[in-house]
């Protein structure tokens, strides 16, 4: 299990200080370059400026600041009550299609914000940076489009993850390659997945005014449940009947913590009395007792259920809060449980956290402080990394698609035996098509349907309807023109009909992410394909 890597806050909950320690992790390999390269790639399909910023904490130093485009760590510098503007670090990000790499230092571990349409306002104290926190009355962040990223990068590798354990604000996936070509990602909500979290939240009655909209009309972030209930948004006590159940549930029944998934004779057990549960270890000697917790420390994982990063006491209260934020306390004696069919069953449950699950195209998300309890969190890792990257995805439609349906087959290259991919596997109108290591993920799998090849309900595409050599080979909605018909030929050639040109590896480019594109028919070895 995890320890908590959510950025420890001091002098208010406003102020960033030092996050906590990641988990300790068995020696790497080998190490990182100083200078990871970070891509933030704009699928939003917005057209607002972006608007990027890399603060946190140097790991050598322990100075809080933020980090260049470069990578250069530059320490903040003093702050004052009241709280002085922080210089403004803000590093250009991209247009939407676009991508803007940044360097991240080995050695820092902090945030990577982004703010769609207008620069965000941070400020100093002299303990420490204030945050934005747009569930505060009158923080000047709160008619700003932003989300972030938190992550650590150090001699044991990258930790980055997604993060909606304060709100769902701005979509975006989290990746990591390593050394050896390897590309993770999580985080990505399935196509219109924002709009259907928004929907679904305000289909809730207790739920609805935790959804926050601009005087413009413009839909910025659902609310965490605790950071709603601070600013008023729900009753504050939403979990208690819940939690008072499954807390007595264990004055007559014993519930079993298993903390380690790799250390299966560790166990602790619990028993309640009255309104506090006594843990005792497998010689019998109390090692944890636990107040009843409000609803209040089950949102926040902390309070009453405080989880120290050691290796008794925290590792249980980080079971114990997964448990009730997933309503399987009192239902489920052994814990963690790690079947997702059996979360948030229990009525009232945490309806967020449970609507945004169910919108991510691989179920994962950071959906509450120890949603990493049984590796369900938005997390990306690698010992060797090379290279990272955050998607912010689309608003609308577009993104991943359910599973490609039977019959969906890979397109591959006779010459190198790469495939036919979509971009991140991000399937948005106008995607430029590549040719990518095969991997079997859906953004590979296309269906040949009457003279068209499509994948994630749309179809393989000539930009523009163009005929000329060069024209690229794009996805886009399916429209029934020629520019959308192709036929894949007994010798291997891809063709389009109505240009009579060949889908053809731009510049014999052999690399990953070589783009397609049309261009006579040559019988050469980069127009050559068939179905894998």
């Amino acid at each position: 299990m995890r320890t908590k890597r959510k950025l420890v806050q001091a002098l208010s909950a406003l102020v960033l200080a030092a996050p906590a320690a990641v988990s300790a992790a068995a020696p790497a390999h080998a190490v990182g370059p100083a200078l990871l390269p970070v891509t933030i790639t704009n699928n939003t399909g917005r057209g607002e400026a972006v608007h990027l910023y890399v603060i946190g904490i140097n790991l050598a130093t322990n100075r809080l600041g933020y980090v260049t485009k470069s990578g250069a760590f530059n320490p903040w510098p003093a702050g004052h009550i009241p709280p002085s503007p922080a210089p403004d670090v803000s590093i250009a990000g991209p247009g939407n299609g676009g991508a803007t790499t940044v360097q991240f230092p080995r050695g820092f571990s902090g945030r990577v914000y982004f703010s769609l349409g207008e620069k965000l306002k941070f400020f100093l104290t002299p303990d420490g940076l204030v945050q934005p926190a747009p569930w505060a009355a009158g923080d000047p962040n709160r008619n700003i489009l932003f989300d972030w990223s938190e992550f650590t990068y150090n001699d044991a590798g990258l930790w980055l993850n997604s993060s909606q354990v304060d709100m769902f604000a701005v979509p975006h996936a989290v990746t990591v390659t390593g050394a050896n070509g390897v590309t993770a990602k999580t985080g990505e909500p399935v196509s219109n997945g924002r709009n259907a979290v928004i929907n679904a939240i305000k289909a809730q009655p207790a739920w609805a005014n935790t959804v926050y909209t601009r005087p413009d009309g413009t839909v910025l972030r659902v609310l965490a449940p605790g950071k709603a209930a601070q600013a008023g948004l729900m009753d504050a006590n939403y979990l208690d009947p819940y939690i008072a159940w499954a807390w007595n549930a264990y004055a007559t029944r014993t519930l079993t913590v298993v903390p380690f998934a790799d250390q299966p004779n560790t166990r602790y057990f619990g028993r309640t009395s009255g309104s506090v549960m006594t843990f005792t270890n497998s010689a019998g000697q109390r090692v944890a007792s636990f107040t009843k917790p409000s609803t209040a420390s089950v949102w926040g994982c902390d309070g009453d259920l405080p989880a120290p990063n050691d290796l008794v006491v925290g590792p249980i209260s980080r079971t114990l809060c997964a448990a009730l934020n997933r309503g399987t306390l009192g239902t489920i004696d052994t814990q963690p449980s790690t079947n997702a069919a059996q979360f948030y069953q229990n009525s009232p449950t945490n309806q967020y956290a449970k609507i945004i699950h169910q919108h991510m195209a691989d179920g994962r998300a950071y959906a509450f402080a120890f949603d990493d309890v049984g590796a369900f969190e938005s997390l990306v890792h690698h010992g060797d990394p090379r290279t990272a990257g955050l998607i912010l995805t689309p608003f609308g439609a577009g993104g991943p698609s359910p599973a490609p349906p039977p019959g969906a087959v890979a397109v591959v290259s006779d010459w190198h035996g790469k495939c036919i991919d979509v971009p991140s596997g991000t399937f948005v109108d106008g995607a430029p098509l590549q040719a990518w290591t095969c991997n079997g993920s859906g953004a590979q799998k296309w269906t040949f349907t009457g003279g068209t090849l499509q994948a994630g309900g749309k179809c393989m595409d000539v930009a523009g309807g163009s005929t000329a050599n060069g024209a690229a080979v794009q996805l886009y909605t399916c429209n029934g023109t020629g520019a959308q018909q192709f036929v894949l030929s007994a010798a291997g050639d891809l063709v389009n009909p109505q240009a009579n040109k060949c889908v053809d590896i731009k510049d014999w480019n052999s690399g990953d992410g070589a783009r397609l594109q049309l261009w006579e028919c040559a019988g050469t070895a980069n127009q050559k394909w068939h179905k894998g």
